[in-house]
Parts: structure tokens; C-alpha cells; sequence
């Protein structure tokens, strides 16, 4: 491999809007602001509600219900 061709590969911290810090390692070479991270975010906290108003499938069978009971 040829020398001195590659970005440094270097650790920094990503820092979330909650407050929680990640350190991980990457090329970018900053410090990173995030919007959500895995301590904050509803999917992973458990706190997002499920919004079950029936598919499609479902949908189009209410609708020819009807017909199929000629």
C-alpha cells in the first residue's frame, strides 16, 4: 500500500441533544452534534405509541365485503 494516501482514522464524539456523548472512531475528524441518539429516541426507549388504523388489505376488504355476499 502506499504510504500517506489514507485519511487518519482518529476517535471523537458524537454529542446528542439529550446530553448523552458516544465515542466512536471515524475519518470525519470532528466532534458531531446528533438530533436523536438510542437514549432518547421513542422506538428505542419504548415510549412510541402504535398508531394501528388497519392496512390496506383491510381496507379493501370493508369495502367489498358486499359484493362477495351475492
Amino acid at each position: 500500500m502506499k504510504k500517506d494516501i489514507h485519511p487518519k482514522y482518529v476517535e471523537f464524539n458524537a454529542t446528542c441533544s439529550c446530553g448523552n456523548v458516544i465515542t466512536t472512531r471515524s475519518t470525519v475528524g470532528k466532534d458531531l452534534h446528533l438530533d436523536v441518539c438510542s437514549a432518547c429516541h421513542p422506538f428505542y426507549t419504548g415510549k412510541q405509541k402504535a398508531a394501528e388504523t388497519g392496512g390496506r388489505v383491510d381496507k379493501f376488504n370493508k369495502r367489498f365485503a358486499a359484493m362477495g355476499k351475492k
